[in-house]
């Protein structure tokens, strides 16, 4: 079983920053990539931001100059720093992560799997 819990999220006034962090844990052999999408009342699930291990940063067009994303592989982890929020912001933030799980060690078995957080909830508000 691979799990990964967001947390981090919160209310703010408009301009405000905040920083979402998530942790992936299991029988985790390795982490392809990871990454933030928000669900708004609505509106389909949109990327915010990705990154694949040892590559760059993929943004969506509302992220791209406000948020960053980082990883951290050795905890499998991944960050969302938020700044200069505005209220089209507000939504429920899921994690994402594709990693390779091991299935045995002899012999050696892997086995790609995909696995979403329960998400965080992200206010922006006056």
């Amino acid at each position: 079983q691979v799990h990964v819990v967001e947390s981090g999220g919160g209310s703010v006034q408009p301009g405000g920053s905040l920083r979402l962090s998530c942790a992936a844990s299991g029988n985790i052999y390795s982490v392809n990539a990871m990454g933030w999408y928000r669900q708004a009342p609505g509106n389909q699930r949109e990327l915010v931001a990705s990154m694949a291990t040892g590559d760059s940063a993929l943004y969506g067009d509302r992220a791209q100059g406000r948020f960053t994303i980082s990883m951290d592989t050795a905890k499998k982890s991944v960050y969302l720093q938020m700044e200069n929020l505005e209220p089209e912001d507000t939504g429920v933030y899921l994690c994402h992560a594709e990693t390779m799980i091991e299935l045995s060690r002899a012999p050696h078995r892997v086995q790609f799997l995909e696995v979403w957080g329960q998400g965080t909830t992200v206010t922006v508000s006056s």
